[in-house]
């Protein structure tokens, strides 16, 4: 599952969510944990990939 991280324009809160695409679609961003406001924008951050080593 993708995890998405979000800041809060309000507290200056980050955050983390692990949803579905499904979820994330229907909600793309969720309140604050902190101080519950909306005014909350989705991170775009680095991406770790493992893969399998090639024979």
């Amino acid at each position: 599952m993708p995890t998405y991280e979000y800041r809060c324009h309000q507290c200056d809160h980050r955050f983390t969510e692990t949803l579905t695409i499904d979820e994330h679609e229907k909600n793309p961003t969720p309140p604050c944990p902190k101080c519950k406001s909306s005014e909350v924008k989705q991170v775009f951050s680095a991406v770790s990939v493992v893969t399998s080593k090639k024979s």
